[in-house]
């Protein structure tokens, strides 16, 4: 009779076909909403010349969105939860479809900004809805590489955006990077119906607590608002001050009522587990260091190094393609292994890259030499966290609980990287009325810092073990 090693590795649960169908429908949007993110700040030079308009109106076609999709997200994902992932999931796509036509053809920038928030509201429903649609299909202990391919096409969505946005602007117009949405949109909505199966919370009873949603609403739409506008009033203006303490003073509001009420907008039940807890608390400096990161580059590259737009897209693009190819490989290895070192690791790595910029980096332009290999290696530890950090928050989740646990923590992942950006942004401000070295460093200096605290963090905080061992642990008797 032949044993197996003693050591050899446990094999994991076969992924059913149904699952891979689901699967390929819920990255598309994932894949065709952040395409669209990323190529829209491309498009703003030729908008400006299309409706001759000002700087600050501009800002609002990202700033609307980004409220309104923080916003709606934990609405988005109660509904789910309530009334059925795939009833939920496929309108929102066709209203995300339906805001980019209008976007379009929008004749003035009043009706962009207007479109913009059509469209966010189907955005904020595909992001809440979108892994949960797919995510029973898996077995549990398989759902982190579902999510590791889903983040990878959302992580080559971001470079693929600005190429093809760049592309169409260049051969069309700006209004054809929305046309762009409307056949994948169609696409979705063929295929949706035939290879999504309905899943909801078996004991929703559809009675969800509207006092609470206006409350929690109104708090995310309020701190939203207050971090877009710091660009324009100033991190520490009165009325950023007065907003953000608003918004945070309707939080026990939220609390209290999701409380005693038996479908709350927040389901505090979540909190219980440790994983979750742990997650978004990680993913709050996470949320300050990534994002604005790109930015921080991006600026860097281009005002203080003044390198042509076309040299900035090369030297940015090989990070996120080689994120996009670890990040479906972490997905597997967060399966068998756990997730708590692997974010833990990455924070890390990406920590040591952030540090090597500011001590390598001066005003001597070194793109290729020096930039890109430091780039590369904070390119492996996003790709070890980006999408592991979703799957690490539903990990000990009930399947009906989906939802509700992913707007949650995509909300305060909104939430602060909005801020984040808004600090960086400050702290060039503050060294020079242009960008300049000195403010790119402060600014380095705190994403690097962020970053350790987020790996710091999850480290003390995370479980042990992967999700399936902690599921055995707790049904021994």
């Amino acid at each position: 009779m032949t044993t197996a090693a003693p050591d050899a590795p446990e094999e994991l649960e076969p992924i059913p076909r149904q699952a891979w169908l689901a699967l390929v429908v819920s990255t598309l949007v994932v894949f065709f909403v952040v395409i669209n993110i990323s190529s829209v700040n491309v498009a703003f030079p030729s908008i400006r010349e299309d409706f001759d308009t000002t700087d600050s109106q501009l800002s609002w076609i990202i700033g609307a969105y980004n409220i309104v999709v923080g916003s709606l997200l934990m609405l988005a994902g109660r509904l789910a939860d309530s009334l059925g992932r795939k009833k939920v999931f496929l309108p929102g796509v066709a209203l995300f479809g339906l805001g980019s036509a209008f976007c379009a053809l929008a004749p003035g920038v009043g009706w962009l900004v207007a479109a913009r928030v059509v469209q966010a509201i189907g955005g904020s429903i595909t992001l809440a809805s979108g892994f949960a649609v797919m995510l029973p299909e898996f077995p549990p202990s398989r759902r982190s590489t579902a999510i590791g391919i889903g983040g990878a096409s959302g992580a080559l969505g971001g470079v693929v955006g600005p190429v093809v946005g760049s592309l169409l602007i260049d051969v069309f117009s700006w209004r054809s990077i929305f046309w762009l949405n409307v056949p994948l949109v169609l696409l979705t909505l063929v295929l949706g119906p035939r290879l999504l199966n309905e899943s909801k919370d078996p004991a929703a009873t559809g009675r969800i607590d509207l006092i609470g949603v206006a409350v929690g609403t109104a708090s995310v739409a309020i701190t939203m608002f207050a971090i877009v506008q710091t660009e324009a009033w100033g991190i520490a203006d009165a009325r950023i001050v007065a907003l953000l303490l608003l918004g945070i003073a309707l939080v026990p509001v939220l609390v209290r009522r999701s409380r005693r009420h038996p479908e709350p907008l927040i389901d505090l039940d979540l909190f219980r587990y440790r994983s979750f807890t742990s997650t978004n608390i990680g993913v709050i400096f996470y949320g300050l260091a990534f994002v604005p990161g790109f930015i921080v580059n991006s600026l860097m590259l281009q005002d203080v190094w003044e390198l042509e737009i076309r040299e900035v897209g090369l030297v940015l693009a090989p990070a996120p393609l080689l994120a996009a190819g670890v990040s479906v490989v972490t997905g597997r290895f967060a399966d068998r292994y756990g997730h708590r070192w692997i974010l833990s690791g990455g924070c890390l790595i990406a920590a040591l890259g952030y540090l090597l910029y500011l001590v390598l980096l001066d005003e001597t332009a070194q793109p290729w030499s020096v930039f890109l290999p430091i780039s590369m290696l904070i390119g492996i530890g996003v790709g070890l966290t980006v999408a592991t950090w979703s799957a690490a928050g539903i990990s000990d989740v009930p399947p009906a609980k989906f939802g509700v646990a992913g707007a949650t923590f995509n909300t305060v992942r909104q939430a602060a990287t909005g801020l984040g950006a808004a600090v960086v942004i400050t702290l060039i401000a503050l060294a020079a009325d242009t960008t300049t070295m000195r403010g790119v460093r402060w600014a380095y200096i705190f994403i690097a810092v962020t970053y350790l605290l987020a790996a710091i963090s999850v480290a003390a905080t995370f479980p042990a073990g992967s999700a399936k061992d902690r599921l055995e642990t707790a049904n021994r008797p």
